[in-house]
């Protein structure tokens, strides 16, 4: 299983050239300049941006194909995504908001609800449950994010900057709680951050995005991305 990326994606500064895999169990780390393409990245993968060369697989499967008519819809796509400011639908409760992609999907009412409940209290946020985004703080909105986007079971998660609303004083457990979570999910995850924190704890590997292009690819080190 792998998602494999070989598209480009033009604007009008730059043009993304994305081009390389991610296998599941792996957390890739995507930092760079503002304005490098990292978001871009997510939201092509995601099929919010359409490709102009190129393609997307995944696990062999044409997700997206630049030349040709195949295109999975965002809604169709095995793939969970979770925005820097969550994106939480204000007239839901946290219960609902996280089960909402299950009833997309079709799941009966009380499956849906039960396995959101279970989500929730996965994430120790059980008491959110009847309460709406408002009445939530960062840390809270950033947990049941990551619920809804797990709740239905992506064999990738898509992750931009999800710690970057949260105060200083909440950020090192909530990346402790992400990155416990992350290595329990056991599918491919790719996170764009800022922070060189969010790298050492989180990521297994880092890739460097400047201009668009790629100009590191490799292992986290002791040092964060820098080769040893």
């Amino acid at each position: 299983m792998s998602l494999n990326l070989e598209f480009d994606v033009r604007r009008s500064s730059f043009t993304l050239h994305a081009r390389f895999d991610c296998v599941p169990g792996e957390t890739v780390a995507i930092i760079g300049p503002n304005g490098a393409g990292k978001t871009t990245l997510l939201k092509a993968i995601a099929g919010l941006v359409p490709l102009d060369d190129g393609s997307i697989r995944l696990d062999g499967e044409t997700l997206d194909r630049a030349s040709s008519d195949d295109f999975v819809e965002p809604d169709r796509r095995p793939i969970g995504m979770v925005f820097q400011d969550y994106l939480l639908f204000a007239h839901m409760t946290a219960l609902e908001n996280v089960a909402f992609g299950l009833r997309a999907r079709g799941e009966k009412v009380a499956e849906a609800r039960r396995r959101a409940k279970a989500l929730l209290e996965s994430m120790n946020i059980a008491d959110c449950a009847p309460l709406r985004p408002g009445s939530l703080s960062g840390g809270q909105q950033q947990r049941v994010a990551l619920a809804r986007a797990l709740a239905i079971e992506p064999r990738v998660l898509l992750l931009d900057e999800p710690l970057a609303a949260i105060d200083p004083a909440s950020r090192h457990e909530l990346r402790a709680n992400l990155s416990a979570q992350l290595r329990s999910f056991g599918r491919i995850v790719l996170l764009v951050t800022h922070d060189m924190d969010d790298v050492r704890t989180i990521a297994d590997r880092v890739i460097v995005l400047d201009s668009g292009r790629v100009v590191w690819d490799g292992p986290v080190t002791d040092d964060g991305w820098l080769p040893r």
